[in-house]
């Protein structure tokens, strides 16, 4: 049998799966993948007690595994069936397809392409969207189509519309928020549920929708936070990825929470990407489990 391009030494499949709980599930995906030659290489499970729901992260050597690649999904069909799971399975050596929409402020986009330069993310950027061309150099120094799309109230429409057939040329699997000012409708998002990733200057729940930091600077608050999550048709309500906070004090002026926040943004979104391009994200309601 000639190996496809998911086959062979050092590829991997990664499965992740949940569904209500029961007794043995662990045990028959584990023999499901055992009996047809895989090696495991990392399992991780949780169960949500109150819920009575499982969740399970698996990944597995394809070098010896009886099934072509191409083939998977159907093999596997019938086993989360009988368990009545929500499941996907990813593939080593198929990078995600990732479309990074901004506006003008320049920050987590350096981050994103100074960390995929690195080679860590396991991503393709296709192209770069914009409602502004500010950053056009910015993309050009790395090599990546950029495009400009302006959104104004009336013809916003028009503007989803050719932004998502940008995306759908280009066989886009996920669309990072970098700090892209405009709200996506409900249209937009319901065509990527799970797939659109978002930074938000705030340690949400806090200081929903704009201006979070003089908000908070308002606020008199002695902690600032940024958090990562995924876009719903709800402002800043989608289940969260990631998040991290900084001290602040009253010496501090509104500018200064400004600059502190840009270092959260930029980070807790590359983490963000990270966990979701290695496939370690569960989506459970209005929250995330998360395997890292």
């Amino acid at each position: 049998m000639t190996a496809t391009p998911s086959e062979g030494p050092g590829r991997k499949a990664v499965l992740l799966l949940t569904c209500p709980d029961r007794a043995g599930l662990v045990a028959r995906i584990s023999h499901f993948i055992y009996e047809r030659g895989g090696n495991i290489l990392d399992l991780e499970e949780h169960v949500d007690v109150e819920e009575r729901h499982f969740f399970l992260r698996v990944s597995w050597s394809l070098e010896r595994f009886t099934i072509p690649a191409t083939d998977l999904d159907v093999a596997f069909a019938p086993l989360a069936s009988e368990f009545g799971a929500f499941w996907k399975i990813r593939l080593s050596g198929r990078r995600v397809r990732t479309a990074l929409f901004v506006s003008k402020y320049d920050h987590c986009l350096r981050e994103i392409l100074w960390r995929h330069s690195l080679g860590e993310f396991d991503i393709e950027i296709p192209l770069i969207v914009s409602n502004h061309p500010d950053l056009r150099p910015l993309a050009e120094q790395h090599g990546i189509p950029f495009h400009v799309v302006p959104v104004s109230a009336p013809e916003k429409h028009e503007a989803e519309l050719l932004q998502i057939g940008l995306c759908e040329a280009a066989g886009i699997d996920t669309i990072v928020l970098a700090r892209y000012m405009q709200v996506l409708s409900p249209r937009f998002t319901e065509r990527y549920p799970g797939r659109i990733i978002n930074i938000h200057h705030s340690f949400l729940p806090a200081f929903v929708g704009g201006n979070p930091y003089r908000q908070a600077y308002r606020r008199g608050v002695k902690i600032i936070g940024a958090t990562s999550h995924y876009v719903t048709d709800e402002l800043d309500e989608g289940p969260i990825i990631e998040q991290d906070i900084i001290r602040i004090s009253h010496r501090d002026t509104l500018d200064d929470l400004v600059r502190k926040g840009r270092d959260l943004e930029r980070l807790v979104l590359a983490r963000a990407l990270r966990l979701h391009s290695e496939h370690r994200i569960l989506i459970n309601g209005r929250k995330t489990v998360i395997f890292d």
